[in-house]
């Protein structure tokens, strides 16, 4: 007996896109997202799926999902965006990443704390400090108030740099 629920077919198309043993073709994604969706997705269950596949290290796969939810005009917010970014910042993708933020800022979906921790982090797994301070200049000016994570990251970015006075000036602020 086949089951029809949202939740099953998810459980369902997570590890029939895992078998690859490369990375999916975006085709293959969206062939498989078609077939177990034929009438769509609610917000939730997206986001359920795209952080299933983001939890799994499926980067390619949750990147292609994110592509076929907006090839087929859902409205995406930013839970589905982080789940996503936060994969690439899992993976030091960080290109990828803030690929996804502009796509955010694009489409006027409100970047908040995750987005931009998850940015971060991802440029500085990938030293690239420069546009980790960028990105958390961008922050303030977003009305996002940094957390302690989001400065380690930041200090993190500059310190793999070579940018120790940038890094003790992240420091003390964090501290005012």
């Amino acid at each position: 007996m086949r089951s029809n629920t949202f939740s099953d077919r998810i459980q369902t198309v997570i590890p029939t896109l895992l078998r690859f043993t490369v990375a999916p073709e975006a085709e293959v994604v969206f062939n498989a997202l078609d077939q177990a969706f034929p009438r769509g997705l609610d917000p939730r269950t997206s986001t359920r799926l795209l952080s299933g596949l983001a939890k799994e290290h499926a980067l390619d796969a949750a990147l292609h999902a994110l592509s076929w939810h907006e090839m087929n005009d859902y409205d995406l917010n930013s839970y589905h965006y982080n789940a996503v970014i936060d994969a690439c910042a899992k993976s030091a993708v960080w290109m990828d990443a803030l690929q996804l933020f502009n796509a955010m800022v694009q489409r006027e979906v409100e970047s908040d704390i995750i987005t931009f921790s998850a940015v971060i982090s991802a440029c500085e797994k990938s030293s690239k400090w420069q546009t980790a301070l960028l990105l958390f200049s961008e922050m303030a000016q977003s009305q996002v108030e940094a957390d302690t994570i989001i400065f380690g990251a930041a200090i993190s970015a500059c310190e793999k740099g070579g940018e120790w006075k940038r890094a003790v000036q992240l420091f003390n602020m964090m501290l005012t």
